[in-house]
């Protein structure tokens, strides 16, 4: 191989694509993303997969994935059948070496089905078709044996007696350089992730709910908000009277309809990340780190507002993806989505124009 061929090979990835690993299934995923929150994994699994993955195909592979876009298919919680209360399916361990039980520990299990978008720049020799289809068929190879969100990727099932079963194969989309082609090119990939739903950010909701509690009660937190928020608020409202009449006197007797607060969308409380709760700690100073060759940090979750989305909805790729920032003077580690940045230029560059709701 001469230096110019090796030059290219370990060149900075530059050219802009997306990475489809469509129709993967997990089973046992984790589903206590949070001390709050239980249901799909949290956003952080997935950048955590990202970064793993990115490390076990290594620099000579070409590629750098920056960000991850999750749409989920489908979802089975590994719960109790029957009742409003429902209880996590709970393993029983083996009895100890002295033939006492052990202790059963709450671990949250789902299935999973998910399409997962990578937004990634790969060096110019993956802008041959040839080179791009061994890359792929790498990273299948390498997603088959890892773990996403604490659970087991399945395989595809297999041809069946009937005939051919379809099996969903990873691509890499190269992204175009027009802007025009580059929203039709993720068109195209939007409409394979259908039936699914996009998780997206809507931390511009939390801080709308916030400004509206602190109107009527001054003292009302952001954690009031959330609270808020996340569940489904029912209040009695006394009906209009069709002539305008005022109501009946107040100990009257009046029937009070009770009405669900307005949602805008399928919104859902999600952690985001991590807050410092201490300094960070030197390499090796803290005792039963999981690796002492990094720098140690006592953190919290941090918990944010997301909405489900159809794939379809979304107009511009940017309003998929997740990202993580680096952390700042606080010692916040979060992942960022900017759905909500675009939404409000959408709507401040056409006011008229209506927020998207999960019934349209």
């Amino acid at each position: 191989m001469s230096d110019t061929d090796l030059a290219r090979q370990h060149e900075e990835p530059s050219n802009p694509a997306w990475l489809v690993l469509p129709r993967l299934r997990v089973q046992n995923a984790n589903a206590i993303s949070s001390p709050m929150t239980w249901g799909f994994p949290a956003i952080t699994a997935f950048l955590g997969l990202m970064t793993a993955l990115e490390r076990r195909l290594g620099r000579d592979a070409g590629i750098a994935l920056d960000s991850v876009g999750v749409v989920c298919h489908a979802f089975e919680p590994q719960v109790s059948a029957g009742g409003y209360t429902r209880s996590f399916a709970l393993t029983r361990n083996p009895v100890g070496h002295d033939g006492s039980t052990s202790a059963i520990v709450e671990e949250g299990r789902a299935h999973l089905e998910l399409t997962l978008v990578f937004q990634a720049r790969v060096a110019s020799p993956l802008l041959d078709a040839a080179a791009r289809g061994d890359l792929v068929q790498r990273v299948a190879e390498q997603v088959a044996g890892m773990r996403v969100a604490g659970g087991s990727v399945l395989p595809h099932l297999a041809d069946t007696p009937s005939g051919p079963h379809r099996r969903p194969v990873p691509e890499l989309v190269l992204t175009p350089a027009n802007e025009e082609a580059a929203r039709k090119a993720f068109r195209r990939i939007a409409r394979r992730c259908l039936p699914g739903f996009a998780l997206v950010s809507r931390h511009d909701l939390l801080e709308a709910r916030h400004t509206e509690l602190q109107a009527t009660a001054p003292g009302a937190s952001r954690l009031d908000a959330w609270l808020d928020l996340s569940r489904w608020n029912h209040r009695a409202v006394l009906p209009t009277r069709p002539d305008g009449a005022e109501p009946p006197a107040s100990g009257a007797a009046q029937a009070a309809e009770w009405q669900p607060d307005a949602r805008p969308g399928w919104i859902v409380p999600i952690p985001v990340g991590f807050a410092a709760l201490a300094p960070l700690h030197e390499p090796g100073t803290v005792g039963g780190a999981r690796d002492p060759r990094v720098p140690f940090r006592f953190v919290e979750s941090v918990y944010s507002i997301g909405q489900w989305l159809s794939p379809h909805r979304l107009r511009e790729p940017a309003e998929l993806f997740w990202f993580a920032e680096r952390p700042d003077e606080q010692g916040l580690y979060l992942c960022a989505n900017d759905y909500a940045v675009h939404l409000a230029q959408r709507s401040s560059a056409s006011p008229d124009a209506q927020p998207v709701s999960s019934d349209q």
